[in-house]
């Protein structure tokens, strides 16, 4: 099971390395030292605003925990999913596990985790819908329309049984759970009774919900900055709605290959298609993909060790515990 995503990876590794080739090495080096370290530095500054303000989004539906709690929860589901590229969801469980060692019930800290990964799908999905709109409005002449509608369209269905199969699934789990009878199953159905009853209580709550797509929302559209910012720094400004267009439609590239770990050699062709059309050399495209891989490592490298360090602190202490108990314990 583990072979597939390492291949993938490969593969990915080597379709980058193939493009960096192709378009020449020192005109992608030339692109990345266009855009400088202060255009790089400033980058690396937005996209951790827009960490920091996504953990609020998440942090809105956690009223009783403090701000900083889903705020650090964030930091370290990202890190997990970029930096740990072999498994997406193993970033979504150790943000889980960071808001839980704060002190945030695991059940209730599992739901809002979930509950805010829908939310924040809805948002990309609209993000997408925003971006295909302004596409049609800036080449009016050259799109269809209907492509314009049935993306709108495909966008408003997966966003409508994403949310009606999350809420529902649970019931089935429930109903799964319970058939299966007394044993090992009931541990099973409590504890998918409990999600489904976290999840319930989340959603009850409206106003926590629409803050934290709005909130979401307000990050995807914010982020087409960090593009803007490198070009203006690479001497090849573009307009906001042009970066806007995409950005969104390279995340839905993205998306839709899910499969490949962090989408590597995917995002990269998704820069050089949409940035041609948008009048960027495929050297510049490069060079902003390579730029937001190694934003990236920069923000996710230390959140890491320092999640590793408190990890290893707590299990430092529990065996300095346990050692310490053993002697009274075998005294007795």
């Amino acid at each position: 099971m583990r072979f597939l995503p390492v291949a993938m990876i490969a593969a990915g590794i080597a379709a980058m390395a193939a493009l960096v080739v192709h378009f020449g090495a020192a005109a992608v080096g030339a692109a990345l030292l266009a855009v400088g370290l202060g255009g790089y530095a400033t980058v690396v500054a937005i996209h951790t605003a827009l960490i920091a303000l996504m953990g609020l989004a998440w942090g809105a539906l956690l009223p009783d925990a403090k701000p900083w709690v889903a705020v650090w929860g964030r930091f370290v589901r990202d890190a997990g999913s970029e930096v740990l590229p072999l498994s997406q969801v193993g970033g979504y469980v150790l943000g889980t596990r960071a808001v839980a060692l704060a002190g945030v019930p695991a059940t209730r800290g599992a739901a809002s985790s979930i509950v805010d990964v829908t939310l924040e799908f809805v948002a990309q999905l609209a993000y997408i819908a925003l971006g295909l709109v302004w596409l049609l409005h800036l080449h009016a002449d050259g799109i269809a329309p209907q492509f314009v509608v049935l993306g709108l369209a495909v966008a408003s269905c997966l966003a409508l049984a994403f949310i009606v199969v999350q809420r529902r699934g649970m019931r089935y789990a429930d109903r799964i759970a319970r058939a299966l009878g007394r044993g090992w199953a009931e541990k099973t159905a409590a504890g998918a009774a409990a999600l489904h009853q976290a999840l319930e209580a989340i959603y009850r709550r409206r106003g926590g919900i629409w803050l934290g797509f709005l909130l979401h929302l307000a990050c995807w559209i914010a982020s087409a900055s960090e593009v803007s910012v490198a070009l203006w720094f690479a001497g090849q400004p573009l307009p906001f709605g042009d970066a806007m267009v995409i950005e969104s439609l390279v995340y839905a590239i993205r998306t839709t290959a899910f499969i490949v770990p962090n989408s590597m050699g995917v995002q990269e062709g998704a820069y050089i298609l949409l940035g041609g059309a948008f009048g960027l050399s495929p050297e510049m495209a490069l060079a902003l993909s390579f730029l937001k891989r190694a934003r990236d490592l920069t923000i996710g490298l230390p959140v890491i060790a320092l999640w590793q360090a408190i990890e290893g602190g707590r299990i430092m202490r529990r065996v300095s515990a346990k050692a310490r108990a053993e002697p009274v314990a075998g005294r007795k």
